[in-house]
């Protein structure tokens, strides 16, 4: 009786792997199809959530003491004697999850255990629009899927 489900899962396992092997092949026949020559890639900007005052969106193209500076004033209050903020979310999409999830660690070793991170992960849906270089061909889109972190970086009150 156990030896028959160890059979379902493994036929379950080839059916799942023969359908994403199909899929890779089907995919892989509409990339050939899109010559760099005849298509330009133009990526379209990624939805975001509303903009607050405390939301920092990462990117890897800012320096990263200019972001990490920038996460540590919003913390402390600004130059200006604004009020501090209790809690910032840090958000990265695709490689700069990397350097959210740093940012984010390098606040938290030097608050000296005043400040607790809690990280959420999600995958965005992306949108690519092919241009077509020669009048001949239809503008396409394209979607695809990346992945991004939400930190949140929060004051934790002494006991």
């Amino acid at each position: 009786m156990n030896e028959q489900p160890a059979v379902a899962v493994e036929d379950t396992r080839k059916l799942g792997a023969r359908t994403m092997a199909e899929n890779r092949e089907h995919r892989g026949a509409i990339e050939a199809e899109l010559d760099p020559v005849e298509y330009t890639l133009r990526k379209r900007l990624p939805h975001r959530l509303p903009r607050r005052p405390n939301d920092i969106y990462v990117n890897m193209k800012t320096d990263f003491k200019a972001q990490l500076v920038r996460c540590q004033k919003l913390l402390d209050g600004g130059t200006r004697g604004q009020n501090a903020c209790t809690e910032i979310y840090i958000h990265g999409l695709g490689l700069a999850i990397n350097r959210a999830i740093n940012i984010a660690l390098q606040l938290q070793a030097g608050s000296f255990g005043s400040l607790q991170v809690a990280a959420n992960t999600s995958t965005v849906e992306l949108v690519d629009d092919l241009e077509p270089e020669t009048d001949a061909r239809e503008p396409l889109t394209r979607i695809r899927n990346n992945s991004a972190i939400h930190i949140r970086v929060f004051r934790v009150t002494p006991k």
